[in-house]
């Protein structure tokens, strides 16, 4: 049997549940917009790109499986265009906007799902003042009764913007040019930054610029590029940074100066693309986390045993259908562009490649299941 025939056949011993989809275009974001709907866009530059708000099956927005359901596809609920390439978008939780980042352009777009009809529309725009052309805001969202928009390209532009006023909250008031790779707020008056170089920090807004903070990811890593995601369930370590040759290192953030542990992913090869690097934590498993942006996989690992420095680890859960169910004929295998994890359903995530599949799957724990 072919490779893509063999991985068919497992596949049906690996999956609780499996959809595959193509978008117009590839995205690099998946924003939730509740438990039941996604947000994505496209990031081609010199064209139009669409944003839409997808409603998922109904069968994945059902609590339990209940039998078939005649719905097996994403329905557009809303869409717009922008002229810009979206590389991040955020929605305002209990609101109707979303803000988007990208090039080219010095700022950020907000924009409107329409009520009573199924437009979103840009409203306004913020301006983030960064002189290069090719360096972007990344963005995070400070939901309140007056939400406000943690953006910056670098540390020294990193500023907090009330979101209807348009004023400036906070800033980072320093002359610091490392350049930002993620940014996520933690609760109402704290975030965490990760540069591109490892560096990581975590600010209290309520007070002058003091993060408690970790200069680089581990000794002996060499690292490249860096992105990180705060989370975690359960015990121990709740920091994950990932680097673009594999190595990924997990920190406690009481104490962001002692890596807890470091260890070697097995991948294939440094990522391609390091814009596209992603670590998840689970939002429904212990200490169950995820990484893609290397090839065209996803791999979910358990950190609960690991410890130390140095070690090679293998995934719990390899997710191969980008490379399998690829039909575009290209001659190089798509890259996996995103990924998030479903907020109810333990094991379902979500998956957008470089060729425009986005894929659905709820993987079984064969480990659990012995």
């Amino acid at each position: 049997m072919e490779p893509a025939e063999d991985w068919l056949v497992e596949s049906l011993r690996l999956y609780q549940d499996f959809h595959a989809f193509d978008l117009s275009g590839a995205t690099r974001v998946l924003e939730w917009i509740g438990d039941k709907g996604i947000l994505v866009a496209g990031y081609e530059s010199l064209k139009k790109n669409e944003i839409l708000h997808l409603l998922l099956p109904l069968r994945l927005s059902v609590k339990e499986n209940q039998g078939l359901f005649p719905e097996r596809d994403f329905k557009v609920r809303h869409g717009g265009f922008s002229d810009r390439s979206v590389f991040d978008l955020k929605y305002v939780p209990d609101t109707r906007l979303l803000v988007t980042s990208g090039l080219p352009g010095c700022y950020l777009q907000v924009w409107q799902v329409a009520e009573d009809s199924d437009v979103i529309k840009a409203v306004s725009t913020i301006d983030v003042h960064e002189k290069e052309g090719r360096v972007w805001p990344r963005v995070a969202i400070f939901s309140s009764a007056a939400p406000g928009v943690l953006h910056g390209a670098r540390l020294s532009s990193l500023k907090v913007v009330d979101l209807e006023s348009q004023k400036t909250t906070y800033s980072s008031g320093v002359s610091d040019g490392e350049l930002l790779s993620s940014l996520q707020v933690l609760d109402a008056a704290t975030f965490a930054f990760c540069c591109t170089s490892g560096r990581l920090g975590l600010v209290d807004t309520r007070q002058k610029w003091a993060p408690s903070e970790n200069l680089r990811p581990g000794s002996g890593s060499t690292g490249g590029r860096w992105c990180a995601e705060a989370g975690g369930r359960g015990p121990g370590p709740s920091m994950a940074s990932l680097g673009s040759d594999g190595q990924l290192c997990l920190l406690d953030p009481r104490d962001l100066c002692q890596p807890v542990s470091l260890v070697q992913c097995p991948v294939s090869t440094p990522s391609p693309d390091p814009e596209l690097l992603r670590v998840t934590w689970a939002p429904g498993l212990d200490n169950c986390l995820a990484i893609s942006g290397f090839d065209g996989t996803v791999q979910v690992y358990d950190v609960t045993s690991w410890g130390g420095m140095g070690r090679q680890v293998e995934p719990l859960f390899t997710h191969k259908g980008h490379i399998f169910l690829d039909d575009n004929g290209m001659d190089t295998a798509p890259l996996v562009t995103t990924h998030t994890w479903h907020p109810c359903k333990p094991r379902t995530l979500l998956s957008a490649a470089s060729d425009a599949s986005l894929h659905v799957w709820d993987w079984v724990d064969l480990h659990a299941a012995h």
